[in-house]
């Protein structure tokens, strides 16, 4: 869909329909092709780096004229960040709403879940993620100083409380969460690695499902809590 198409449905939207609610939402339209173009950019960045992803490629896999990519994003660095946002956003978003008052256990196993499951449906994302990491984080430092540092720190500041309040064991809280992040990216990050010394040609859902359960079991009891699900 080209610009002038976009703003086309934006006067239809706008007006009256005799009888009728109004179907055509641009603001949907711009969230999924958006969507699109963050899906199609994870794959280009993924095989070619951000040296050699183009935003030509990127409106290619999106479907999308190469005019509407820029619409969004005024370059590929712009790409690049948008990407690396929606990435973690995705990743932390369940444990962003812990409040003190939640149950440790519960919060704590859906995270690791949650962790666990993303490396199964976006598997590419973490190896983005950790190819940045291992490079000196070249385009993401200042995020990791500002909102990832932040982001930690409150995380931290409520499991805190709950060690406090002795509702769990004495455990370093943000050493808690680089362990959970480490261990369930792992199923993505080192997927090469695990087929094969497990002998396996490609992983199963019920691979997933294992290491979830055991990654909870492990993680929890040494935090002096029992999985909830188990």
């Amino acid at each position: 869909m080209t610009l002038q198409s976009e703003a086309k449905l934006s006067q239809i939207a706008e007006a009256p329909v005799k009888g009728r609610t109004r179907r055509y939402r641009p603001g949907r339209i711009r969230e999924r092709n958006r969507e699109r173009i963050i899906a199609a950019a994870e794959q280009e960045f993924a095989q070619h780096g951000f040296r050699g992803a183009t935003i030509q490629n990127i409106a290619e896999r999106a479907e999308l004229p190469k005019s509407n990519v820029l619409y969004y994003f005024s370059n590929k660095k712009r790409i690049y960040y948008a990407l690396f946002d929606d990435i973690m956003a995705r990743w932390n978003a369940v444990f962003s709403e812990i409040r003190p008052e939640d149950d440790p256990a519960q919060a704590l196993e859906t995270f690791i879940r949650t962790k666990v499951e993303m490396s199964r449906r976006f598997p590419l994302a973490s190896r983005l993620f950790a190819q940045e990491i291992i490079q000196g984080a070249p385009f993401l430092k200042d995020h990791l100083r500002t909102s990832m540092r932040e982001w930690v720190r409150g995380r931290a500041g409520v499991i805190q409380q709950w060690i406090d309040e002795g509702r769990m064991a004495q455990v370093d809280p943000v050493q808690l969460i680089f362990l959970i992040w480490s261990s369930t990216q792992h199923y993505a990050d080192f997927q090469v690695q695990i087929l094969m010394v497990e002998n396996k040609a490609e992983y199963e859902q019920r691979d997933f499902d294992h290491a979830a359960d055991f990654l909870t079991a492990v993680i929890l009891r040494g935090c002096g809590l029992e999985p909830t699900k188990q």
